[in-house]
């Protein structure tokens, strides 16, 4: 495993493509709402690239056909943008990703269309409060087991899934690089973090079983017991003083 450290004109970069990462999520979040379709979002999404002359990370990787991956109630994540309007009450995550000047950000919003579920609403709290946590617990001279450890037990306390196939990673130059980070305690404990490192947090879990299939596109997963699911990500830089949140959206504390 080769883990690229940044120096601090490459993580200036990282820092711009964040920031224009986090308005375009933003952005998107203001616009869900029963009506709406995941390709509305897409389309949005597209335009707002071009205002701020970024290119999407997503499209065109390994043949995803868009810039987003709307993911609604039971999908996980990878989801294609289709016409459906949504419905109130709908879960919906927006995962995105953009390149400014070479470099990746990668980050996801859940937010819910309409009414919202009580349950709902604390999986998607539950979800937010564990990036929290982990961002926090972010720091030069710990090992990413630390990280993934926080992240599964406010998961599992809630009574919640840890979907174990599905991790965060390093980012950079390329949108997946090493580390990798699960949301779970691994046998392995991973590298300890160091000043430079660039990393994407992700919790993704579910409501009920974490088992999880891929639909017939080839690219939407979805919870087989058609539980819902969460997904929130931001991109972080490891700081001598702790961590950076790169993709950090307007008014987020």
């Amino acid at each position: 495993m080769k883990i690229g450290i940044k120096d601090e004109s490459e993580i200036k970069l990282m820092r711009e493509s964040g920031r224009i990462l986090g308005l375009i999520l933003h952005e998107l979040g203001k616009h869900i709402r029963p009506g709406m379709t995941g390709l509305d979002l897409d389309a949005m999404a597209e335009k707002m690239m071009k205002d701020y002359n970024v290119i999407p990370s997503f499209k065109g990787y390994k043949g995803f056909p868009n810039v987003t991956c709307i993911n609604v109630n039971d999908q996980v994540v990878h989801g294609i943008p289709t016409d459906k309007p949504f419905e109130d009450g709908d879960k919906v995550t927006v995962d995105c990703g953009v390149i400014y000047q070479k470099f990746h950000s990668d980050s996801a919003i859940t937010k819910i269309a309409g009414n919202a579920d009580p349950d709902v609403l604390k999986l998607i709290h539950t979800a937010e409060k564990a990036l929290k946590k982990a961002i926090e617990t972010a720091k030069p001279g710990i090992r990413v087991r630390v990280i993934s450890g926080v992240i599964q037990d406010i998961v599992e306390k809630n009574g919640y899934s840890v979907v174990q196939d599905l991790i965060g990673h390093g980012i950079g130059l390329k949108m997946h690089e090493d580390p990798q980070v699960p949301n779970y305690r691994d046998q392995d404990p991973g590298p300890i973090l160091q000043v430079g490192m660039t990393i994407a947090i992700e919790p993704i879990f579910c409501m009920g079983s974490s088992e999880v299939k891929t639909l017939k596109d080839g690219w939407t997963i979805v919870t087989v017991d058609g539980s819902t699911a969460v997904q929130v990500e931001h991109t972080i830089a490891i700081t001598p003083k702790g961590c950076e949140i790169l993709t950090k959206r307007p008014n987020e504390p």
